[in-house]
């Protein structure tokens, strides 16, 4: 999930800054692929570890986790998920109307949920 966050947030950043959806998906993958590429190497190679143990059981479980591992960090989320923001273009960034109404009950702290928060820095002039 957090390698989904770092690129998500790059993305959106730069769509927010540009207004252009190809650049801001370029540069989010080119500014966190090695980041996401490396951390998930480490975590690999902690659970190809476990597959190399003596117990079955840590044996399938490092086996597996380290291939799913692989297959998420390198095809699905520096692949799949770039390839299908680039095909829905703008309809990346749609906030559905019934999520819509809710924005004005911001203030209320149990609510800060809803989306349009802004996580790192300030918010995007409009």
């Amino acid at each position: 999930m957090d390698y989904h966050v770092f690129l998500l947030s790059r993305i959106r950043e730069r769509f927010h800054r540009t207004g252009d959806n190809g650049d801001a998906i370029a540069h989010g993958v080119g500014s966190t692929g090695r980041m996401i590429t490396g951390g998930a190497l480490i975590i690999i190679a902690v659970f190809s570890g476990f597959a190399r143990g003596d117990l079955v059981m840590f044996q399938q479980m490092g086996f597996g986790v380290a291939i799913a591992l692989l297959l998420d960090a390198t095809i699905a989320r520096l692949v799949l998920v770039p390839a299908a923001m680039q095909l829905l273009g703008e309809r990346n960034w749609y906030l559905p109307s019934w999520l819509r109404w809710l924005r004005w009950l911001r203030w209320l702290r149990w609510l800060r949920w809803l989306p349009d928060v802004h996580v790192e820095g300030a918010a995007p002039a409009r």
